[in-house]
């Protein structure tokens, strides 16, 4: 029988895991911060990455792109979210705002993807390259924001042909209305399993195991 989360078939994407969104004094992380500190975000993120490489796992970062002075200016059709970056300068390059939390650093063995300029991880990016050079199948979504680029991301890989997993307290969004939309009506619609981290770490031993 095959394993659901076989080691060399499955990868966690680490969606933006920026100081900007995840930090203590990030620009979004007071918007963040409710959602974030009621589900325990960051304990979670760094259990699922820790356990996924205690297995074997491949652990891919999908970062947005940094902003940089004249990102924007010129597009025709910038969506509101890159208005906001622009105005903001969210993850800006080269400044802490713009670095992945200090507990959610690359290891050498992970791979990161070209940053994406909208919400969708594969959009314009090396990710389904990097994903079917090493073999997989299954993808595991953390990070930020659930119904946003983790939703943008999870449709795409389903349409892409793997199999999708949501983590509810592995991510986090603005309000917890939208963390509802995005387990309890969206989510559904594409995710082939919707689980807790709790959850999730019980898999990856039970399919490493023996």
């Amino acid at each position: 029988m095959t394993r659901a989360y076989g080691p060399g078939s499955t990868a966690v994407l680490l969606v933006d895991p920026y100081n900007d969104f995840i930090s203590e004094g990030g620009k979004l992380w007071p918007r963040l911060r409710p959602v974030a500190e009621a589900i325990g975000l960051v304990d979670h993120l760094r259990a699922v990455v820790a356990t996924a490489r205690g297995a074997g796992m491949r652990v891919l970062y999908v970062p947005h792109r940094r902003w940089r002075p004249g990102d924007y200016d010129t597009w025709d059709h910038p969506n509101p979210t890159q208005r906001g970056i622009q105005e903001r300068h969210s993850f800006e390059y080269g400044t802490w705002g713009g670095e992945f939390h200090q507990d959610l650093q690359p290891h050498p063995e992970d791979i990161v993807i070209h940053e994406h300029w909208a919400q969708s991880g594969f959009a314009n990016t090396d990710l389904d390259f990097q994903l079917k050079q090493h073999h997989v199948t299954h993808v595991v979504l953390i990070g930020v924001l659930a119904n946003t680029c983790l939703e943008s991301t999870g449709r795409f890989a389903m349409e892409l042909g793997y199999h999708v997993t949501l983590v509810r307290d592995a991510t986090a969004a603005f309000q917890p209305e939208m963390m509802h939309a995005a387990h309890h009506l969206n989510g559904p619609t594409f995710a082939h399993a919707i689980l807790t981290t709790g959850e999730l770490v019980t898999a990856f031993a039970g399919d490493t195991a023996g």
